[in-house]
């Protein structure tokens, strides 16, 4: 059983990021602004709001060199916030969207970061200094339909993507002038911005949640359909497998270690997927032991328990669904939307993460080496 940490920092969250030190965290309490709280006195305490957006923000990264925030929304803008003397001044990232942004990262070297949009477009966007500000370049006409999420090799260049369509894609993002003759392979320089390197074809649903390996040798993503697929060798010669599993689709991923992925998403309790020695991955167990129910269930509480936990309702509405989960005393009590690793920059196996929900708690989570990371 992994330690747990839980801090009720709002009603509803939907995208959190910590500051390269982790004594601050930002978020989006489901709608246009950014809290930042800092951890002082055994407490936590809000010490900036971000006001620029005009709708909700979809996504948050806060860059671990530089100290810089980036931000998506559906107002369809992006924006750059730099730490100037006591405040945070914010920067308009060029991305010309018709569309919401719906997700974004910051690249290994903080060069670049992708935006995923629903206007079937991945922006990669990157700093001109002669005209200080930032513009983006534009990977189109490769998707279906709205870009989920979007996650960095780290080699820098190659990036992937998951989307409505059900596919996952990896393209390339060498941009003359900001990468360098040594960012990624030989290979990697020799293909265009925007060139497709592979399209996966593998969910028959909606796909969410991508991520690479620390080593950059396997792909994961999930998909709407209560499936993990996982892709090792996609440069070369790739070689899926998938692992289904009973319970509800998982929104986000995150590789703990090359041989292990911890779930998140509508079930409220994160899933442990492993590698075993024949190379092939199935599900383990979930993070957190469930207890028992005290009552007996019936086929409508259990069917509500499903839907409540599906479609996000509110946790200070009557929904048995609700009550069983905290019932059971489980940590979050709501859709998680979202996990980030916790550990140092270089570390290979991630110990400590957060994860964020629909129920506007932050948890921190911090596994034993002995008993929960495979070796």
């Amino acid at each position: 059983m992994p330690a747990v940490e839980v801090h009720q920092l709002a009603q509803c969250i939907t995208c959190h990021a910590w500051s390269p030190d982790r004594t601050m965290v930002a978020l989006c309490p489901n709608n246009a602004e950014v809290h930042i709280y800092k951890f002082t006195m055994d407490k936590w305490e809000r010490v900036h709001v971000l006001f620029k957006h005009d709708q909700i923000i979809s996504g948050i990264d806060w860059s671990l060199r530089s100290n810089k925030i980036v931000t998506a929304s559906h107002d369809r803008n992006s924006y750059v916030w730099n730490h100037e003397g006591s405040e945070w001044v914010p920067t308009l990232v060029i991305l010309r969207l018709n569309r919401a942004a719906l997700c974004v990262q910051w690249s290994p070297k903080e060069n670049k970061f992708a935006v995923g949009s629903g206007a079937k477009t991945v922006c990669i966007c990157y700093y001109e200094p002669e005209n200080n500000w930032w513009v983006s370049k534009l990977i189109r006409k490769r998707h279906d339909s709205s870009v989920t999420s979007v996650a960095w090799h780290p080699d820098n260049i190659f990036l992937a993507t998951t989307s409505t369509d059900g596919k996952c894609r990896v393209f390339s993002t060498f941009i003359k002038g900001v990468d360098t003759k040594d960012s990624g392979t030989s290979s990697s320089r020799d293909l265009k911005f925007g060139e497709q390197i592979v399209q996966l074809d593998l969910s028959s649903s909606w796909s969410f949640g991508v991520k690479w390996s620390p080593s950059g040798n396997t792909l994961a993503y999930a998909g709407h359909n209560s499936t993990v697929y996982f892709v090792e060798d996609v440069r070369n010669s790739p070689s899926a497998h998938n692992v289904a599993y009973r319970n509800l689709p998982l929104r986000d991923l995150l590789f703990v270690s090359e041989r292990m992925v911890i779930g998140v998403g509508f079930d409220c309790n994160p899933m442990v997927f492993t590698k075993d020695d024949t190379g092939l991955w199935s599900f383990a167990k979930f993070l957190e032991e469930r207890k028992t129910a005290q009552s007996n269930s019936k086929y409508g509480s259990q069917f509500s328990e499903a839907f409540g936990k599906l479609y996000g309702q509110s946790r200070h509405g009557a929904n048995d669904g609700v009550d069983s989960l905290r019932a059971r005393g489980i940590a979050h009590e709501n859709t998680i939307t979202c996990i980030i690793p916790l550990q140092k920059e270089g570390d290979k196996i991630v110990r400590r993460f957060s994860s964020s929900g629909l129920d506007g708690k932050v948890v921190i989570w911090e596994l034993d080496y002995n008993t929960d990371i495979p070796e």
